[in-house]
């Protein structure tokens, strides 16, 4: 079993020259998969309020009556204004108050999130700074720090040893930064993170050296970026986009016709005038 190095940085966010180790409790280096995708689906599954509502022929005000007689009136028969098949009618089959809550053992939970920051920290997305004392809330200074990790503009997860309410407010503000305890971090909130940033003492003191430290700041995903899947699906459409596109360059292409002008249209062909009869010639009366 290897262990995990991190990079790691001051307060002022200055970053050491070498790596630290992390402690084998709870970075073993292995990721279970199956347990993230379990976690975060229940997480998700209990933020659902389940209130959504619609009502049934027996919710909607109206329809006590029977509308027109049962045989007679040559029109099919009704019992009911409020019935599903009206206008203004109950609905069939719509959603129901329900509770969407799941449930998750312990063990799996424990393991999902040892999981998730096993994960961060092989991807060198862990990092781990020393304890920060904040005397008042500046969200000026925490943008400076976070400016000089050279990660402005980025989802931040900062967890915290102790409960540090300047340290909270300093982060409010900021987009994307998210501060709270190390211990109350669930698996959602540290695979949402791109990158989470540890204090030293919420792992247990300090930590041993490593090696070198080669952290490199992450690269900020342009909102242009398009993901594999899209790029498929869009490969896959490509052949049938082909002729449109071809029949519009051809229309680039083909030279524009000039709008003639009224004074440089050609005259039209004087029509020919019929040639005149000749007239027949007349005959000489007799005597």
């Amino acid at each position: 079993m290897s262990v995990l190095e991190v990079t790691a940085f001051e307060a002022d966010g200055t970053a050491r020259a070498r790596a630290v180790k992390l402690p084998a409790e709870p970075f073993d280096g292995r990721v279970h998969e199956d347990a993230m995708h379990q976690a975060v689906k229940v997480f998700l599954a209990n933020q659902r309020q389940g209130t959504a509502m619609t009502k049934t022929r027996g919710y909607v005000s109206g329809g006590n009556q029977k509308p027109w007689r049962q045989k007679g009136t040559g029109r099919a028969r009704q019992g009911s204004i409020r019935a599903p098949n009206w206008p203004g009618g109950g609905t069939v089959f719509g959603p129901q108050p329900r509770d969407y809550r799941l449930h998750m053992p312990q063990k799996l939970r424990r393991l999902a999130r040892q999981s998730a920051l096993n994960a961060r920290a092989r991807e060198n997305s862990l990092i781990v700074i020393a304890p920060l004392a904040f005397d008042e809330p500046k969200t000026k200074r925490m943008a400076e720090l976070l400016g000089r990790m050279g990660l402005d503009g980025h989802k931040v997860l900062l967890l915290t040893g102790e409960p540090s309410p300047n340290v909270v407010l300093s982060a409010r503000n900021i987009q994307g930064v998210q501060v709270m305890r190390y211990q109350d971090a669930s698996t959602y909130d540290i695979l949402r993170a791109d990158t989470v940033i540890v204090e030293e003492p919420a792992l247990g003191g300090e930590l041993e050296t490593g090696g070198e430290s080669t952290w490199k700041a992450p690269v900020k995903k342009a909102r242009t970026e398009r993901t594999e899947r899209t790029e498929r699906a869009e490969a896959r459409q490509e052949p049938a986009k082909k002729k449109p596109a071809a029949k519009k360059a051809a229309a680039r292409k083909a030279p524009a016709k000039k709008a003639v002008k009224k004074s440089e249209k050609p005259k039209a062909a004087a029509k020919k005038k019929p040639a005149a009869k000749k007239a027949a010639p007349k005959k000489k009366k007799k005597g």
